[in-house]
């Protein structure tokens, strides 16, 4: 090879390096710092290709996008001196790139600590105001807005933006949460109780409104019915009067016989009369006309 096209390749290779090593991009994703021995040169918030000086310059990358910070539960003291164990959770981004490196380091571990720090400040401060039924629910909405604003205003110095603070869990200690509970439980049975005595007395009021309307049903239905066997029998005898008019002697016959297929129904049946009774008249006038027929026979 020709010594004057091994050196010009040489240094097309040399170039080419140099080249690569002055060049960096940083992605939509990203936000970057160009370093000179360790001290910022200059941030770099939009996405694009961008020059440095090898070996001088050094570039630092961080994440830009939104990132969730998940606390440990921690232990919070109420108004009414209750312990309450909250879980919260934070999402947060770098908003300042030269601020946040030089506050944490660019260390996103550090960063979670002292948001950490930052967000157990503001919880216990506004618990601390509250009562175990505010917090759980009547002010979670303001507590948790009054806790958003001071994570904000206490993230500023260290370049990162808080987005949203929430709590996922709030919990009674297990030696506090047995007690509450069976007070809870004694609660409910004392309501129960009250409901179940307001239901007896509901059902007893309601079982004697109903034996009243039966009593007053059954005695209207007698009422009546007696009306109208009385109007009956008044009819009957309306009819039977009539009948014993058009035919004395044939109506008092027939009512005898009635009577005598009724005493003599049954063999074994004994009466006790006098013989000239009543009762026996036209047995009398059945036998005196049995004679006479006889006598002219």
């Amino acid at each position: 090879m020709n010594p004057s096209k091994a050196i010009l390749l040489t240094l097309m290779i040399v170039l080419t390096l140099i080249g690569s090593m002055s060049m960096f991009t940083v992605k939509q994703t990203e936000k970057a710092l160009k370093l000179m021995f360790g001290r910022v040169v200059i941030a770099y918030d939009q996405p694009g290709l961008y020059f440095k000086y090898p070996v001088a310059n050094q570039i630092r990358k961080f994440d830009a996008r939104i990132q969730t910070l998940d606390a440990n539960p921690e232990r919070f003291l109420t108004a009414e001196k209750k312990n309450l164990i909250v879980d919260s959770f934070v999402k947060w981004r770098i908003d300042n790139v030269v601020t946040y490196f030089t506050a944490v380091g660019g260390n996103s571990q550090r960063a979670g600590q002292r948001l950490s720090e930052i967000i157990a400040a503001g919880l216990r401060s506004e618990f601390g105001k509250r009562s175990i039924q505010e917090v759980v629910s009547g002010s979670r909405a303001e507590i948790m807005g009054l806790i958003t604003q001071k994570a904000k205003e206490g993230a500023q110095p260290l370049g990162i933006e808080i987005i949203d603070v929430r709590i996922k869990r709030i919990e009674l200690p297990k030696e506090v949460s047995s007690s509450v509970y069976r007070r809870m439980e004694a609660e409910r049975e004392r309501t129960a109780k009250e409901l179940r005595s307001r239901g007896e007395a509901a059902a007893v009021r309601i079982q004697a409104e109903v034996d009243r309307e039966r009593t007053e049903l059954l005695a209207k239905a007698e009422r009546d019915a007696e009306q109208i066997r009385g109007e009956g029998d008044a009819r009957a005898s309306d009819i039977y009067a009539q009948a014993f008019g058009k035919n004395v002697e044939f109506y008092t016959f027939y009512r005898s016989l009635n009577a005598y297929k009724k005493v003599f129904r049954d063999d074994t049946d004994v009466l006790l009369l006098q013989p000239d009774s009543e009762f026996f008249k036209y047995f009398k006038q059945f036998g005196e006309e049995s004679v006479e027929t006889e006598k002219s026979q």
